[in-house]
């Protein structure tokens, strides 16, 4: 079974280092999905960021977020995904 929390991001983003940094403390598993290597990456983080490509954003099940804290992550992972926890 994929993992519900998926972490986009990009090479060079710091905001990306440091949120990955703090949900691996957390011990929350993710899969990362490169924008600038997957195809349709950019684009489904453009659907959620007012055309930006802006990272990092997660997706929780239905959740997306921009540039979250891992406080917000948690959040949402209790509430669409408590058994990753």
């Amino acid at each position: 079974m994929s993992t519900p929390v998926e972490f986009y991001w990009r090479p060079g983003c710091g905001f990306c280092m440091a949120l990955r940094a703090g949900l691996e403390r957390a011990g929350l598993p993710f899969t990362e999905v490169n924008i600038w290597e997957e195809p349709g990456a950019a684009e489904r983080v453009r659907e959620v960021a007012n055309g930006n490509e802006t990272v990092p954003t997660v997706f929780v099940g239905p959740a997306a977020m921009v540039n979250p804290s891992v406080d917000e992550v948690l959040t949402a992972v209790r509430e669409h995904a408590p058994e990753l926890l």
